[in-house]
């Protein structure tokens, strides 16, 4: 930012009720500075706000602002493209607090800063409408490049071909022209969904085309390729032959349509870990002729890490946390926690390959016997933040019955972590303690300990040290009998934590990486406490 447009800021600092800097700014954005403008265009919504402020003069600066990065930033081209509609008819910008993050990462495609982007979210939560929005943009922004947009069936690549034409035609509800004035559409077919841009060409601006459909000839695509939910259900999803098909259309009808720079992005609900966009993030990972490639992976899930929707939109347009809490809640009784993992969030498993199905797991509805548990005790794994989850599972024994009455599960800070763990061992009236450590992070424990001493509460407080990977898993796998045998509490007893705590259960696989173990390898944990006191028996003095 030059000097007059930090004095000019000044001003504004001082004086934000007052039009005047801002129109001052805008003059200076107009001569060409788009990152002024990014700057500015905050400063007027908040400026709009204040009460004594002209809003509906900074409101024409803010449409100016959009207006002139709306044909370089995608973002700004959808607030821009809405500004006439209704705020409750809008689709963007209630959607726009999960949206902007996939946003932001298709401009890094669009400026050459990646070559291929993974987008996962869930059902119904606006995929295909945010493309309608993108390809609208593309084909106005580069008329001469050529867009191919893919669906598993016709009837979703007909649809996103007519939304796409109705953001250009529609004048009254959008404002595409006052974007791109000098673009003009010269011709469609419908039969055919295409679009061409200030000319006809061979290969059109935009080609919508089912994956089963006639893809060779269609396109010559050297622009956005795009493949939209390639999955068309459930049967698809489960039937390995099905997957494989589906995968050998991509690599021999989709991708042999794209030339050497096109940008890839693949968007859908995640059925499988072998569904296209699985196989092409092996490709990624795991094969050396790849590792040049540029990408991304972004997953929305339907539930953030503290069990809240991510997709609660205003104006009722979205899904709350409860609706989500329900579903989640179906699946589970239904012994399908494989969909929801997959479907809503976006963690695909195989389906044959979960450990711990909710139909071969016991429950208990909260109410424990009547009399004393003979033990209570508690396992923790530990983590000290940074995305990693710390598991600590209450076990209270009753004979040979475990009922895992309490369960602290959360990525949070060491310090609310150990807070957390040390109120679960208060609560529960928790006697005998096991962290798993390291050399480095044994002091998880004492901190634990020295908040228990605080608050008046002694207990035993031990640890061992932590096993490998392949270890953990190992043991998971040993004491998985053992852990079915274990009450859990059924979906409507538990509490945020426990809910998550058990989502963590289901999801670990018995083939394959496991991003997270926490919860089924504390419970392990949890089994070898068990099985070494169960190893101590009485017997007469020998001396």
């Amino acid at each position: 930012m030059d000097k007059l447009a930090l004095k000019i800021f000044e001003e504004l600092e001082k004086d934000p009720e007052n039009v005047g800097p801002y129109e001052d700014l805008m003059s200076l954005v107009l001569e060409g500075d788009h990152e002024l403008n990014k700057e500015l265009r905050p400063a007027i919504v908040r400026g709009m706000k204040l009460k004594k402020a002209d809003a509906p003069r900074l409101f024409e600066l803010y449409k100016t602002s959009l207006l002139f990065d709306a044909p370089y930033d995608f973002d700004a081209y959808m607030l821009y493209l809405e500004i006439k509609r209704e705020p409750k008819e809008k689709f963007y910008l209630p959607r726009r607090k999960i949206l902007k993050s996939a946003a932001d990462a298709v401009q890094d495609l669009v400026e050459d800063k990646l070559d291929e982007l993974f987008l996962s979210m869930p059902p119904r939560v606006g995929k295909t409408a945010f493309l309608v929005f993108l390809y609208s943009w593309l084909i106005g922004k580069f008329p001469e490049k050529s867009n191919l947009y893919s669906a598993y069936s016709d009837a979703i690549t007909s649809a996103f071909y007519r939304g796409v034409l109705e953001i250009v035609n529609d004048d009254v509800t959008y404002t595409w022209r006052d974007v791109f004035p000098v673009a003009r559409v010269v011709a469609t077919n419908a039969a055919e969904e295409t679009i061409s841009i200030n000319r006809k060409k061979r290969y059109p601006s935009l080609t919508a085309r089912s994956l089963y459909g006639t893809l060779n000839g269609a396109c010559d695509c050297d622009g956005f390729l795009t493949s939209d939910d390639l999955i068309g259900g459930i049967e698809e999803a489960v039937n390995p032959d099905r997957l494989l098909s589906t995968w050998q259309k991509v690599e021999n009808n989709l991708l042999t349509r794209k030339k050497e720079k096109t940008k890839l992005l693949w968007v859908g609900t995640r059925w499988s870990v072998a569904d296209p966009a699985g196989r092409r993030i092996d490709l990624l990972e795991n094969s050396a002729e790849f590792k040049t490639r540029r990408w991304r992976s972004i997953n929305l899930p339907a539930l953030d890490g503290n069990d809240e929707s991510n997709f609660d939109y205003e104006y009722g347009v979205g899904f709350s946390t409860e609706t989500f809490r329900q579903i989640r809640a179906s699946l589970e009784r239904s012994g399908d926690m494989a969909s929801w993992e997959a479907l809503y969030m976006c963690q695909p498993v195989e389906r044959q390959g979960t450990l711990f199905r909710p139909d071969e797991m016991q429950f208990f509805n909260g109410e424990l016997p009547s009399i004393q548990p003979d033990r209570r005790y508690m396992a923790v794994d530990p983590a000290f933040g940074g995305g990693d989850y710390v598991s600590a599972p209450v076990c209270y024994q009753y004979d040979e019955d475990r009922f895992i009455v309490d369960a602290v599960f959360s990525n949070a800070e060491k310090e609310t972590t150990q807070l957390l763990v040390a109120d679960a061992i208060i609560k529960n009236q928790v006697e005998a303690v096991q962290f798993e450590c390291t050399k480095t992070t044994k002091e998880y424990m004492d901190g634990v300990a020295k908040i228990l001493k605080g608050k008046g509460y002694s207990c035993s407080l031990t640890y061992k040290p932590a096993p490998n990977t392949t270890a953990k898993e190992t043991r998971i796998f040993q004491n998985a009998g053992e852990i079915r045998s274990m009450y859990f509490l059924e979906d409507g007893a538990r509490d945020k934590m426990y809910s998550m705590f058990m989502q963590n259960v289901y999801s670990f696989k018995l083939i394959g990486k496991n991003k997270h173990d926490d919860a089924p390898d504390s419970l392990s944990m949890l089994v070898e406490m068990f099985q070494k006191r169960r190893t101590i028996t009485a017997m007469k003095r020998i001396f």
